[in-house]
């Protein structure tokens, strides 16, 4: 299946596949706040796999919980549920963040970034003890294919993109919770880990969208047969 937001003419999905990806993605989030107990400090990521998670934990009625939220949309659902909410700065480590991502390999590599908050999401997920991904089945990938969200400060924004070769500017959401223009790498990804450095060397790179596998701890990927459990490359 082609990855979000690939380029080519894709074929459209009938409505009882995107009725299953619904309910895979619920699954995959209830058991996610499954994991999460009263005390904890809790990160929360962006996405429609996220949405699908903040009732089930909502429902749990959790004492003392507090959460940090990578995007406005999320900080917004989540206190509209009930759920306490707080910046990260003023929570300080976290003992857990869950998030969504737009791919998975078998190695455990991410890429992130669809709703363009890919910079908070790293953030959060790095100050988080332990970092759990959630995802329907089709998200898991033999091997990751662009785009790789980008998130780029605005000067000079038309030299970085040059400089990157196969990048262009993002036609639907343009900028980051905080400002910065999205911008996706259309490039071959090849060795993630390579990519990934040439990225970051890159002035005018903010944040890319390839998460490694040592900043997760567990992968849980629901389909028909129910929710896996891959263990991530931080161990879980």
């Amino acid at each position: 299946m082609a990855p979000p937001r690939a380029t080519g003419r894709k074929q459209p999905r009938r409505l009882s596949d995107v009725d299953a990806t619904v309910r895979y993605k619920r699954a995959a989030a209830r058991a996610a706040s499954e994991m999460v107990h009263e005390g904890m400090r809790l990160g929360l990521g962006t996405g429609s796999t996220v949405a699908q998670l903040l009732p089930a934990l909502a429902a749990r009625e959790l004492h003392d919980l507090t959460c940090v939220a990578t995007s406005p949309a999320t900080e917004r659902a989540a206190r509209g549920l009930g759920l306490t909410v707080r910046s990260l700065d003023d929570v300080g480590e976290l003992d857990m963040a869950i998030d969504g991502a737009d791919q998975v390999d078998p190695q455990g590599w991410l890429v992130k970034g669809g709703g363009a908050a890919h910079t908070r999401e790293k953030i959060v997920a790095a100050a988080a003890r332990q970092f759990v991904v959630i995802a329907s089945e089709e998200k898991a990938v033999p091997q990751l294919q662009p785009p790789v969200p980008l998130e780029l400060i605005r000067f000079g924004a038309h030299m970085t993109l040059a400089r990157l070769g196969q990048a262009r500017l993002r036609d639907g959401v343009q900028a980051s919770p905080d400002g910065g223009l999205i911008a996706d790498y259309l490039g071959s990804i090849g060795e993630p880990r390579e990519l990934a450095a040439r990225l970051e060397a890159t002035p005018g790179v903010v944040e890319h969208g390839l998460f490694a596998p040592e900043m997760v701890a567990v992968i849980l990927i629901a389909g028909e047969a129910g929710v896996e459990r891959r263990a991530g490359g931080a161990g879980g």
